[in-house]
């Protein structure tokens, strides 16, 4: 499945086009897209890829609706994806302690076998204590909860400890969300929180904790890094787009 897309890169598909030669070759648009019309992938693969980011990612509507529309089947059943995103939804609406109780209720383990994330967990907690002005009731968990955390893992102690330290440092200032540590604030904390207890959900369940969609993008921007060095063709720059660009000679 990495691979698809990708076929249009390899040595050779290119052996006409870039040669041999120390000096870099020129590949027009116009090139370059038939040489992308001419590699055959499969509706089938591109659908695969899909739905796979749909169910992990946990979009549950959606991957419902192109169930019906394309025909792919997913490879779980739907419903059980409904718990997971009600964590994640927990979190991300900041409600940390409810989140940890429905963790616990799907696989007490989860949380009993990674000290790391709970300790996110905790630390997200403190952070939303702070975001809502309880600053005492902050300070006191940070000691009660989150500073024995880093005591009793010695392998995280170091990075347990610094992350503490940041985040009570939000305290010292009048208005945190101005100050330098700020972003600790910012609902992408919330999210990062929430990916990370969603991959661990996955993990639990022997499913892949990152969907394959961002894995092969991340392929096709290597695989170009790669032919920068013998050829000059169009790019795509905008991944979103996928839109090709001119070639810069």
């Amino acid at each position: 499945m990495f691979s698809i897309g990708l076929e249009v890169f390899n040595s050779e598909g290119m052996s006409n086009t870039v040669g041999k030669s120390t000096s870099k070759e020129v590949i027009t648009k116009e090139e370059w897209e038939k040489k992308l019309n001419s590699v055959k992938i499969r509706k089938e693969d591109m659908n695969k890829l899909v739905m796979n980011f749909l169910v992990t990612e946990g979009y549950v509507e959606a991957a419902e609706r192109f169930c019906l529309e394309s025909g792919t089947e997913p490879e779980i059943d739907l419903a059980t994806i409904t718990d997971r995103m009600a964590v994640r939804r927990a979190v991300q609406s900041g409600n940390v302690q409810d989140a940890i109780e429905k963790v616990n209720d799907l696989n007490p383990e989860i949380l009993d076998t990674n000290p790391q994330l709970f300790f996110h967990l905790q630390q997200q907690r403190l952070i939303e204590l702070i975001r809502s002005g309880k600053l005492q009731e902050a300070l006191e968990f940070a000691q009660e909860e989150l500073a024995p955390r880093g005591e009793e893992n010695l392998y995280l102690q170091h990075a347990f400890l610094e992350e503490l330290e940041r985040t009570v440092a939000l305290l010292a200032f009048e208005d945190a969300s101005n100050c330098p540590l700020s972003e600790l604030l910012d609902i992408s904390q919330r999210l990062k929180t929430a990916s990370e207890v969603n991959a661990a959900i996955l993990t639990s369940q022997s499913r892949e904790k990152d969907p394959k969609l961002p894995s092969l993008l991340k392929m096709l921007i290597w695989a170009q890094n790669q032919l920068d060095e013998k050829a000059c063709y169009p790019h795509i720059s905008d991944i979103s787009s996928a839109t090709l660009e001119e070639t810069n000679i």
